[in-house]
């Protein structure tokens, strides 16, 4: 068996979009948005740093999600600010992509104990 927890699969992610996975499915702290940029797929933490919006409501492009209410961006593969108004990263998870299933493996950091 593959690592990970299956969230979706590729036909689930259109390109340029994510899709928010819930904290319950994943034992996560936090909502987990799945983004596909080109076929690559990416997970982050849901929530914006600087507001509480969903990056899976944001705009994927050019390896970044621009977060739908103030247009802050960060970086799809380590969840990195690009742009403010944000100043602190969003938590990046692990994707592997299995066949035609999506699987993430969640940041240990931002597991619910």
């Amino acid at each position: 068996m593959a690592e990970g927890i299956v969230v979706a699969t590729t036909g689930d992610v259109p390109d340029g979009e994510g899709i928010a996975v819930a904290a319950d499915v994943l034992g996560t702290v936090d909502d987990v948005a799945v983004f596909n940029d080109g076929g690559e797929f990416y997970a982050l933490d849901d929530t914006c740093s600087h507001e509480k919006a969903s990056l899976a409501e944001g705009w994927v492009e050019d390896g970044a999600v621009e977060c739908p209410l103030h247009s802050a961006r960060f970086c799809l593969a380590d969840g990195s600010v690009l742009s403010m108004p944000a100043t602190r990263a969003v938590a990046c998870h692990r994707v592997v992509v299995d066949g035609d299933d999506i699987r993430v493996i969640p940041d240990p950091g931002r597991l619910r104990e």
